[in-house]
């Protein structure tokens, strides 16, 4: 019989889709309030690979991504996207105009892959828990970055990947370090 051992901790990231930089403000410090401090704080990228937030955040959107310092367990990832699918209502109350104010995608990066969480099912999606699934977005080769059949198109940017690739540098030291110090 196979030993079953814990899952290695993982890199929580979080995507935030948003119309002007107040609100990118807004969502990263209620995310650091809840996760701690982050390492890594990508650009913001235009989000022009689908109009399909367009009419509830309007059609100038952008996406910035944040990773943190403190590692997770993965199967903390279903109540991590709860939480922000609940922040995401708040901004409703926060910010009058757009109607969605906010998109926050949630996700883990581990040595091998890039997994971000979803409450939409599709055939290459794996339930976790509570309506929560798992996307797997890209994956991390000795041939470098793989992009799958299912990748979203923006993660086809370089500046997507070289952020990611970083975040993985990062991650991988700090498994390196002993337990205690993530």
């Amino acid at each position: 019989m196979a030993e079953v051992k814990p899952f290695k901790p993982v890199k929580l990231i979080c995507g935030i889709i948003f119309p002007r930089e107040e609100i990118r403000e807004k969502a990263e410090a209620c995310l650091v309030d809840r996760f701690g401090p982050y390492d890594h704080r990508s650009l913001s990228f235009p989000f022009t690979f689908t109009d399909y937030y367009a009419p509830q955040m309007g059609k100038e959107l952008f996406r910035s991504f944040v990773s943190f310092e403190r590692l997770i367990q993965p199967e903390e990832l279903p109540s991590i996207k709860l939480w922000t699918n609940r922040l995401e209502e708040e901004f409703k109350t926060l910010f009058s105009q757009p109607p969605r104010p906010v998109n926050l995608d949630p996700g883990y990066l581990n040595a091998a892959a890039l997994v971000m969480a979803t409450t939409k099912d599709f055939a290459h999606r794996l339930p976790l828990a509570e309506g929560i699934y798992a996307h797997l977005e890209l994956l991390f080769t000795r041939q470098g970055l793989r992009l799958l059949d299912w990748t979203y198109p923006d993660f086809h940017q370089p500046g997507y990947q070289e952020f990611f690739v970083r975040v993985r540098e990062t991650y991988l030291k700090q498994l390196r370090k002993p337990e205690s110090e993530y």
